[in-house]
């Protein structure tokens, strides 16, 4: 179980892996890809970074400091659905109004999923090393 200490450490990490990737992404984008594509890759990253802070603040008002549940379960889970249907939402305004490129919107989108997995895969070799001494 990862203990409140260690969840501020990797959100933090996380977070600052977000904005590198962003950056790393939208830059490609702005040299190899249309206009509306790097727009698409922008909003995506925004979406899922305003996405996964929301996410983070609910998580923290739904458990205690010790990893208690202070709220019921039907309030986590409504919650989750509406910042799904609102992000849902945002993503269909963008596509239907044709501001934002589909394809760069899922590339945005996968930031998250980018900076995770750096993460993970920096702990493993992190790990390995250490197994290794």
């Amino acid at each position: 179980m990862i203990r409140l200490m260690e969840w501020k450490i990797i959100y933090e990490e996380i977070r600052v892996k977000n904005w590198i990737v962003l950056l790393i992404l939208s830059s490609a984008g702005y040299f190899f890809l249309s206009p509306g594509q790097t727009f698409g890759i922008i909003m995506g990253g925004l979406l899922i970074i305003a996405n996964f802070k929301v996410f983070q603040r609910s998580i923290q008002k739904a458990f205690s400091p010790d990893g208690l549940l202070k709220k019921s379960n039907i309030s986590i889970i409504i919650r989750y659905y509406v910042r799904l249907l609102v992000l849902g939402a945002i993503i269909a305004i963008l596509i239907g109004k044709g501001w934002a490129d589909p394809i760069g919107l899922a590339i945005g989108l996968s930031t998250l999923v980018i900076s995770i997995s750096a993460m993970g895969i920096r702990m493993a070799i992190k790990v390995f090393a250490e197994e290794a001494r």
